[in-house]
């Protein structure tokens, strides 16, 4: 949606989005006390600030009304833990800090620093979990309303818009993800499948106009007088070319629609209107 440094980003996968990064080198060493945290896991300064039980379980974990568990306490606690750091990471993504350390992460939920890592196993299980988080909430973005039988020039621009919702909402992210990838196979392996996604969905909306049957196997595509087509719309269309159109030449929204309207109609062999 993974369009940081370089990201692909994105990395979502509804309607044809298949959705981020931290450099491995810019992950604060000291993000875990190993001699903060005994055995246990228990901070020895007592709880973190934000682990205070919910409300109506006890100091023993139990509810007053006796329903709920210690056990029941903890994994509530555990969850509303996990998803405060995790949206800590995505507020900084968002603040342009791609790159923050485990105690500004600590700080912004509202968790003690040695805490930090109770709740992810390390970094990189943090940073994946948060470019889920970002990308679920990008499906709704995902799908192009345009009927598949429209003129040309409106599927393109049912297109575009698509592009530059999705890649707006997930850009951060997008250029996290990017970054990491070298590093982490399974963000790697994501962002394949992301992109593979974005490229089914321009094959299928401009089948006409590329030539490629919709039942096609790739070796077919391949084939197909349309593959050149079909490669250079995806290149036009993806999250890195909206990151140089942005960062690299400075253009505004309505100036890249206008450069992809153009580019894409004489790709396709029409006239932008």
């Amino acid at each position: 949606m993974g369009e940081s440094p370089e990201v692909d980003q994105a990395g979502v996968k509804p309607a044809g989005v298949d959705p981020a990064g931290v450099d491995p080198a810019g992950v604060d060493p000291a993000g875990v006390d190993p001699a903060g945290v005994d055995p246990a896991g228990v901070d020895p300064a007592g709880v973190d600030p934000a682990g205070v039980d919910p409300a109506g379980v006890g100091p023993a974990g139990a509810d007053s009304a006796g329903g709920d568990s210690a056990g029941d306490g903890r994994r509530l606690r555990r969850d509303r833990n996990r998803t405060a750091v995790v949206d800590a990471l995505l507020d900084l993504y968002g603040e342009s800090n791609l790159r923050p350390s485990t105690a500004e992460i600590a700080k912004r939920a509202g968790l003690s620093h040695r805490s930090l890592f109770r709740y992810f196993d390390d970094f990189d299980d943090l940073c994946r979990e948060a470019i889920v988080r970002a990308e679920q909430r990008a499906v709704p973005l995902i799908p192009i309303e345009v009927d598949p039988a429209a003129p040309l020039t409106d599927r393109i621009d049912a297109l575009i818009t698509q592009r530059l919702r999705l890649f707006e909402v997930l850009g951060p992210v997008a250029l996290v993800s990017r970054l990491n990838a070298p590093f982490a196979e399974v963000l790697a392996a994501e962002l394949t499948k992301n992109r593979a996604f974005l490229r089914a969905q321009l094959a299928d909306l401009f089948a006409p106009e590329l030539q490629i049957a919709p039942e096609a196997s790739p070796a077919e595509e391949a084939d197909a007088t349309g593959s050149a087509a079909l490669a250079a719309a995806d290149v036009l269309c993806s999250f890195e070319s909206f990151h140089l159109l942005t960062t690299d030449q400075h253009l505004t929204s309505p100036e890249i629609r206008t450069v992809l309207m153009t580019a894409l109609a004489g790709l396709l062999n029409r006239p932008a209107s």
